[in-house]
C-alpha cells in the first residue's frame, strides 16, 4: 500500500516541475520588463513614491539606490519565491480536489449508495480500499440484519414455547387444587410432571436473559496458567447427570498436564457449551469423546459425538449467533443458538480458533489454543 501511489506521486512531481518552470519563465519576463525595458519608469515611480512620503528628491534618490539597487538580489529571490507560492497555491486546487472526491465517495458509502467507487486513476489504490470497505460494510449490515431476523424468529419460538409448559403447569396445579382427596400416588405423579414443566419454563426464561446478556456484555478475560487436562476431566465427571438422561457416556483422552494461559471460567464455559451441544445432537446411548493434545505451540481439543450429519452449508453458519441447526430440536432442547457463538468469541479472545466438521456418523468440534510451557506431544489422529 505504501508504494502503490506511483501515479499520484508522478502527477504531483510533474505539477511541481511545471510550476517551477512557469515561475522561472514568468519571473524572468517580469525581470526583463522591470530591470531593462521599464527600468527608468520604475525608478522614477519609486523615487516619486518616497517624495510623496515627505522626502526631498536627493533623499528619495538615495533611498532608491540604497534599498532597491543595493539589495536587488534579495528582492529578486523574494519575488521569485512569492511568485512560486502564488502559482503553487492555485495549482494545489487539483490536490484538494482529490480530497473532495474521496470525501464524496465516503459520503456515498455512509449513505449505502449502490453506485461503484470511482476516483481518478492517480487514486486507484484508494478506490480499491474504499471498494473493499464498502463491501465489508454491506456484508456486515447484511449479517447484522440476518442475525436480527434470527433473533426475532427465536424470540417468537421461545414466546410460543413458553405457553406450552405454562399451560401445563396451570392445568395440573388447578387439578391438584380442585381434587384435594386425590390418591397419594396420583398426586405425586402430577406434582412431578408439574415440576418438570416449571423447570422447562425456567429454562426458556433463561434463554431470554441469555439473548440480552450476549447483546450487552463485553467479555473481559482474567488469564492465568491453568491445567487443561484437569479442567476437561472435571467437565466429563460433572456431565454424568446430564448425559444419563439419554443413556450416554463421556470418555476423556487427554495428555497429562496440558498447560494453557487463559481464563479458567470462560474456557470452562466454552467446553461446557461444546459438551452440551454434542449431547443435544447425539444419538441415544452413544459416547462423547473428548481429546486433547499438544503439538508445537498449540493445544488442540476435540469433542466428537455420534449423531446425524450436519450439512456443510449449515456448518459454515453454526457459530453465528442465534443460528440453530434444527429449529424443532432446538426448541425442545432449549438452545437459543448462542452457545457456539459465545464459545467462538471466547476462543478468539484467547487468540485461538474453533471449527466444526461432520460426516455421516460423527460431528467434531475442534478448538486450538496457544500452548503454555510444556512438552511437545503427538497430534490427534
Amino acid at each position: 500500500m505504501k508504494n502503490s501511489y506511483r501515479k499520484l506521486k508522478r502527477a504531483i512531481l510533474l505539477r511541481t516541475m511545471l510550476i517551477t518552470a512557469l515561475t522561472a519563465l514568468i519571473g524572468y519576463g517580469i525581470l526583463i520588463l522591470v530591470d531593462d525595458i521599464f527600468q527608468d519608469v520604475c525608478a522614477r515611480l519609486i523615487i516619486r513614491f518616497f517624495t510623496m512620503l515627505g522626502a526631498n528628491y536627493d533623499m528619495a534618490k538615495y533611498l532608491y539606490g540604497h534599498i532597491f539597487v543595493t539589495h536587488k538580489t534579495l528582492f529578486l529571490i523574494g519575488g521569485f519565491w512569492l511568485l512560486f507560492l502564488v502559482l503553487f497555491y492555485f495549482s494545489i486546487g487539483r490536490m484538494t480536489g482529490y480530497l473532495n472526491d474521496i470525501s464524496d465517495e465516503i459520503d456515498s458509502i455512509l449513505n449505502a449508495s449502490d453506485e461503484p467507487v470511482t476516483l481518478d486513476s492517480e487514486l486507484e489504490p484508494m478506490a480499491r480500499k474504499l471498494s473493499e470497505l464498502k463491501m465489508k460494510l454491506a456484508r456486515r449490515e447484511m449479517e447484522a440484519a440476518e442475525s436480527e431476523q434470527r433473533k426475532n424468529e427465536l424470540v417468537v419460538y421461545l414466546a410460543h414455547d413458553l405457553k406450552t409448559p405454562l399451560t401445563s403447569v396451570i392445568a395440573y396445579l388447578t387439578m391438584l387444587d380442585e381434587h384435594p382427596d386425590m390418591a397419594v400416588e396420583e398426586r405425586a405423579k402430577y406434582t412431578h410432571i408439574t415440576l418438570e414443566k416449571a423447570v422447562r419454563l425456567g429454562e426458556l426464561i433463561n434463554e431470554f436473559f441469555e439473548i440480552t446478556r450476549f447483546n450487552l456484555q463485553d467479555i473481559v478475560l482474567e488469564k492465568e496458567h491453568l491445567n487443561l487436562s484437569i479442567l476437561l476431566e472435571q467437565l466429563a465427571d460433572e456431565s454424568y447427570g446430564m448425559l444419563s438422561e439419554k443413556k450416554m457416556t463421556c470418555a476423556v483422552d487427554v495428555e497429562e498436564d496440558l498447560i494453557v494461559y487463559g481464563d479458567p471460567d470462560k474456557l470452562a464455559r466454552v467446553f461446557d457449551n461444546l459438551l452440551r451441544n454434542a449431547a443435544a445432537y447425539s444419538y441415544e446411548g452413544t459416547e462423547i469423546l473428548i481429546q486433547a493434545r499438544c503439538g508445537g505451540e498449540k493445544v488442540t481439543i476435540v469433542f466428537t459425538n455420534t449423531g446425524p450429519q450436519i450439512p456443510q452449508k449449515k456448518l459454515e453458519m453454526i457459530f453465528e449467533k442465534f443460528y440453530r441447526v434444527d429449529d424443532a430440536r432446538s426448541s425442545r432442547t432449549g438452545g437459543a443458538g448462542l452457545g457456539l457463538a459465545i464459545a467462538r468469541q471466547i476462543v478468539e479472545l484467547h487468540e485461538g480458533t474453533i471449527t466444526a466438521a461432520s460426516d455421516s456418523r460423527h460431528t467434531r468440534f475442534i478448538v486450538t489454543l496457544p500452548a503454555g510451557e510444556q512438552k511437545q506431544g503427538k497430534q490427534i489422529e
